[in-house]
């Protein structure tokens, strides 16, 4: 039975996440919050909300936008090693690490610095400090290796954004003239998609046996403080997973977590966009998964989720199991 087609009928509706933002014991701020796990087949495991909610996917697509990075020898032929991989992957904070890694990508690949067609962030100097710099990097260092244009990179005809979203329309089963894109912050093309699919996309990167993701978990799990930076939610979970969860964000109330071994993907969306809620509800969900150990999830708490004295949030309600025609 194909439940992806079905979410939406009454017998597979369930409400929504709620994040409460509670000042004393007063209700501030609501978050309404749709949450589903899938397996890399795109099986609706469980879900809150609406399971095909349908948003961009926006940064959490970048373990897959470097496919063609991978598996066109590029990363191996200049030698990016691990650390290349996960600031390829990464929405990072701008350090100095972070901006020379992405440099060695470019230096590597004999590539100018000036190539790079993200903005550089207000307060800094340099486009090697934008957050979404090693995705770029990658975008120009595959460029060069296949004697792609490096000026137009960004466009959506381009080959390496062609072969993109062939390898995605692939992984989720679709004709690629499917695939919706529009422009992200940084300029590049970002997926507009099912949050069933998002879910499936990181099934398939934490379940597959193909060397290309088995090397983009590997980065990830070995330097989650490249992926994004001290402090910053995807690195904090990954430091203490223990080898077991990649974990990549996006804008706009994204976050996409997949189970190493077990080809589970969990993808959350809150509906107004908010950074603390989507935080909230994926360490919520982590608990209820027994995915994270308790020392780690109080650890996270304490550190993420900490607002102000006397303010807290509160996460009302859970994964529900899809039911079947046999349940009935």
């Amino acid at each position: 039975m194909d439940f992806t087609n079905n979410i939406t009928s009454t017998r597979y509706k369930t409400k929504p996440i709620l994040v409460l933002l509670k000042r004393g014991s007063i209700v501030e701020s609501i978050h309404k919050v749709h949450a589903v796990a899938s397996d890399s087949k795109g099986r609706i495991l469980m879900f809150a909300g609406t399971a095909n909610y349908e948003t961009f996917i926006r940064s959490s697509l970048k373990p897959f936008q470097i496919l063609p990075f991978i598996s066109s020898g590029t990363a191996e032929k200049i030698h990016s090693g691990e650390k290349g991989i996960a600031i390829s992957c990464s929405s990072h904070i701008g350090t100095n690490s972070h901006a020379r890694e992405v440099f060695k990508l470019l230096w590597n690949s004999f590539v100018d610095v000036n190539n790079l067609q993200c903005p550089i962030p207000e307060g800094y100097v340099s486009q090697l400090q934008h957050n979404c710099s090693g995705k770029h990097a990658s975008f120009l260092a595959t460029s060069k290796m296949l004697g792609w244009s490096l000026e137009n990179y960004l466009d959506a005809k381009h080959p390496i954004q062609i072969e993109i979203n062939r390898r995605v329309a692939e992984l989720l089963g679709l004709p690629t003239e499917e695939l919706v894109a529009a422009r992200d912050d940084c300029g590049a093309p970002t997926l507009f998609l099912q949050l069933v699919q998002m879910a499936q996309l990181y099934g398939h990167l934490c379940g597959s046996k193909q060397p290309e993701f088995e090397k983009i978990c590997r980065a990830m799990i070995g330097y989650p403080e490249l992926v994004a930076g001290k402090g910053r939610f995807d690195t904090e979970l990954m430091k203490r997973a223990h080898g077991q969860i990649i974990s990549k964000g996006g804008a706009e109330g994204i976050q996409c977590i997949g189970r190493i071994g077990e080809g589970i993907g969990l993808a959350i969306k809150v509906e107004d966009g908010s950074r603390r809620a989507k935080q909230a509800v994926a360490l919520h969900l982590l608990q209820q998964l027994d995915w994270i150990t308790p020392t780690a999830l109080q650890e996270l708490e304490d550190q993420m989720l900490l607002i102000s004295p006397g303010v807290q949030l509160e996460v009302i309600g859970n994964l529900g199991f899809v039911e079947t025609q046999a349940d009935h």
